[in-house]
């Protein structure tokens, strides 16, 4: 009897055919939330599954011509294309059986922040929002900008934006899995627009990514953990923009997390965004705790806007973008900010892979 390797795969099989039982009961999408979960699992076994099967079919033709080679000069030629096949096959199932992160599926909330640099840096916010939101648009995703507060001079100096798939077949492809790795300080250097004397400066804005919660009840929330305060929105400057109190501050008392919106007309429509955002950083929090106490931390995204913790830098003079932690280098940086970001993102993501597998075979 030839023995299976990936025997280990059998509860995944399982698990893929009681995921598929359940997504097609009516009363199970009637719940969006856990729907939207289940279907998540059931994109990301479907790699596995496909792989196992497609390993199952390359072992066989193989083992089969092996057998036959002796009285079949056809398959005998072919036998070499065959174990190849089979090669390839194993290789590919080995990559999809190393653990990936559970989140890669779901969509995101992502935040940028200005830092050092003043205006120059609430500036340079504004360029990396617009990167993303073109980013996206060529990725096929949807946008929503929740909160910003820009500055006299159109810059940002803070802007939260959802990101989110119309549908993800493979978690590879969704939008946790590309822009996590956009966390951290992105560094500028070019001529302000406030600059007389044409000199370079170096200024920073942090980006924040979250992945963003399906269902609330994955992130319980007690109601007496947190204390909503409410007031008049504002503008540029601080000019009032609003008549009425709608406004919402949202703080966490346990974590000291402050969540404020102030871009719906409604105070109804501002509480609910800010409890989105609540519950993103609530779920990352509790991710990162977890991860911590394994000694297994998933995540290196720098929480603070210091330009010393860069991850990437963009070179205006030199036309010029680089990663800190992919040795990525090119000269194209105007294409990139208009949105050609997917070749810096794929280094990250390849890298990130390549350490993957790597522990995998440790």
């Amino acid at each position: 009897m030839t023995t299976d390797p990936f025997a280990a795969v059998r509860p995944l099989l399982a698990e893929h055919a009681e995921i598929e039982r359940a997504l097609a009961d009516p009363a199970v999408h009637a719940d969006a939330g856990r729907a939207r979960t289940l279907g998540r699992r059931y994109a990301e076994l479907n790699r596995v599954v496909g792989a196992y099967r497609a390993w199952e079919q390359a072992r066989d033709d193989a083992g089969a011509a092996a057998e036959l080679a002796e009285l079949d000069a056809e398959l005998a030629a072919e036998l070499p294309a065959l174990r190849e096949a089979e090669t390839a096959a194993t290789e590919t199932l080995r990559r999809v059986l190393v653990p990936r992160d559970p989140d890669d599926g779901r969509d995101v909330i992502l935040e940028i922040k200005a830092g050092e640099g003043g205006e120059e840096s609430a500036l340079f916010a504004g360029d990396l929002l617009r990167m993303y939101l073109r980013y996206a648009e060529r990725q096929g995703w949807s946008t929503q900008v929740l909160e910003a507060t820009e500055t006299d001079l159109g810059g940002y100096k803070d802007v939260q934006v959802a990101i989110k798939a119309r549908s993800v077949s493979d978690p590879a492809e969704g939008v946790w899995a590309h822009l996590k790795y956009e966390g951290g300080v992105h560094r500028v250097q070019r001529v302000p627009v406030t600059e007389t004397q044409g000199r370079i400066h170096t200024s920073a804005a942090g980006v924040l990514v979250f992945p963003e919660v399906d269902d609330p009840g994955e992130v319980e929330i007690d109601p007496n953990d947190l204390r909503v305060d409410v007031y008049r929105s504002s503008g540029p400057g601080g000019q009032s923009v609003n008549t009425t109190d709608s406004a919402v501050r949202i703080t966490h008392l346990p974590t000291g997390i402050v969540v404020s919106m102030q871009n719906e007309k409604s105070q109804l429509q501002n509480k609910e965004q800010a409890m989105r955002v609540l519950r993103a950083r609530l779920l990352a929090a509790q991710q990162e705790a977890a991860a911590a106490e394994a000694a297994d931390l998933r995540r290196s995204q720098v929480r603070t806007v210091d330009r010393s913790e860069r991850i990437r830098t963009y070179n205006f003079p030199e036309n010029r973008i680089a990663d800190h932690r992919t040795g990525y280098k090119a000269y194209n940086l105007d294409h990139v900010l208009d949105g050609d970001l997917e070749p810096v993102v794929r280094s990250a993501i390849d890298a990130d892979e390549a350490a993957r597998l790597a522990a995998a075979g440790a």
